[in-house]
């Protein structure tokens, strides 16, 4: 089956008003995820699992994220509730800090910071995320502990605490908890600090010590999906929350981070994206905004090395972004952008839920297949397929998660 999208992108981009000075979007062809490597069509949903699923995972490992560790790459992972208190915002939830430690001695660890509504009937769904600056600065609660000073000195040089409630307006806990979700983070520094120091940090240097790395090593985008998982671990335990409805979400670098984490855990029962971009849900090959040549040369640590090379050539990958979507399928999959971030690709981001629809066509389910991208705050919702672009800037905001909540409680409750 012949699969092209072959895109007219002046109109698309006057109509989100993107910036005039930005670059064209460049003309390609997408390769159709139905389409295995020996030339033959995926027909039905075994095919697809069985054969060409494993073919696009082969792909992104060895060629993007890296190969990740198992699940039991830290045998000695155990848990440790530091904190706990009922009556979180005025009694609304129940606040729970874990130390989630993955060697023996405690010296590699995350906290995890939850919230769970206590007006409940039985477990709940939840969202679950990292956040970059702390989880102290998710929140106004004066309870949420504060990184020690040995876990800051780990962080990147230079790397300032931050203040209290400093990212706030990304993590809306009292909207999520009075619709009857959960939610639970933590600061993805903890996991593998976001610097390039030669992998001798961090959830990387415990698991592979001095280890010579090759072109498929595992990179920091990896990590944070791997610390995800095991956040989904410590999940399974809890016995408020039904840990078969979690949904993983992610912004920005963090956005591409729950998209990989969401191919490769299918526990994760839903997956949204937020303003993730180059190497998340834009399309490569349009090398529009950010790409990946200069991706890969401002922040190298996220992927593995292989993935240097498509750099300026993004027609010669043998995958594109939307089968990193198709990945998730037939699990929902919500993809946000914003009028105002260009370098993220508003536009591409769109079109990978269209280049992805086919596969969840096999699984039964209708996908988002019209080429006319939304307007501005038009939420479009077609099976197991979510969008929408915010009015604004590269962020998080309340709008989104009105979306989200609203695309999750089709699914989770």
């Amino acid at each position: 089956m012949k699969y092209l999208i072959k895109l007219i992108v002046a109109a698309a981009l006057s109509f989100l008003s993107l910036s005039a000075q930005a670059q064209p979007a460049n003309p390609y062809e997408l390769p159709d995820p139905l389409r295995m490597e020996d030339g033959r069509t995926v027909r039905n949903k075994r095919q697809w699992i069985n054969e060409r699923r494993p073919e696009l995972m082969e792909m992104f490992r060895s060629q993007m994220f890296g190969r990740e560790p198992g699940p039991n790459a830290a045998p000695d992972m155990h848990f440790t509730v530091l904190e706990e208190s009922h009556d979180a915002f005025g009694g609304l939830a129940t606040r729970k800090q874990v130390k989630i430690s993955f060697d023996k001695d405690e010296n590699y660890y995350l906290v995890l910071l939850m919230y769970i509504p206590n007006n409940r009937k039985g477990p709940v769904p939840a969202f679950l995320g990292a956040n970059f600056k702390g989880n102290h600065a998710t929140t106004t609660d004066p309870a949420v502990l504060l990184p020690t000073p040995e876990k800051l000195a780990t962080f990147a040089p230079g790397y300032k605490m931050e203040d209290r409630n400093a990212n706030g307006h990304r993590w809306e806990y009292e909207y999520i908890l009075k619709h009857g979700y959960a939610v639970a983070t933590f600061c993805y520094n903890d996991v593998d600090p976001d610097f390039h120091d030669g992998f001798h940090n961090g959830i990387h240097q415990l698991i592979d010590g001095d280890k010579p790395r090759n072109g498929e090593s595992w990179g920091s985008i990896s990590a944070w999906a791997w610390g995800l998982s095991r956040c989904l671990d410590y999940l399974e335990t809890v016995k408020e929350i039904n840990a078969k409805k979690v949904a993983v979400i992610g912004h920005s670098r963090l956005g591409k981070t729950s998209l990989w984490a969401g191919a490769t855990d299918q526990r994760f029962a839903l997956v949204i994206s937020n303003d993730s971009g180059c190497s998340g849900a834009a399309i490569a090959r349009r090398k529009f905004g950010e790409t990946v040549e200069r991706i890969c040369s401002s922040f190298p640590h996220w992927f593995c090395t292989n993935y240097t090379s498509y750099g300026g050539r993004e027609e010669k990958m043998p995958w594109d972004q939307h089968e990193l979507i198709a990945m998730i399928a037939p699990r929902p999959v919500y993809v946000a952008s914003a009028s105002e971030d260009s370098w993220a690709d508003p536009v591409g981001e769109y079109y990978s839920l269209v280049g992805a629809a086919s596969v969840y066509k096999l699984f039964g389910y209708d996908g988002i297949t019209d080429r006319e991208v939304p307007g501005i705050e038009q939420p479009v919702v077609v099976g197991r397929m979510g969008h929408h672009i915010r009015k604004g800037e590269h962020n998080v905001r309340l709008y989104d998660w009105e979306q989200y909540i609203t695309f999750s409680d089709r699914f989770l409750k």
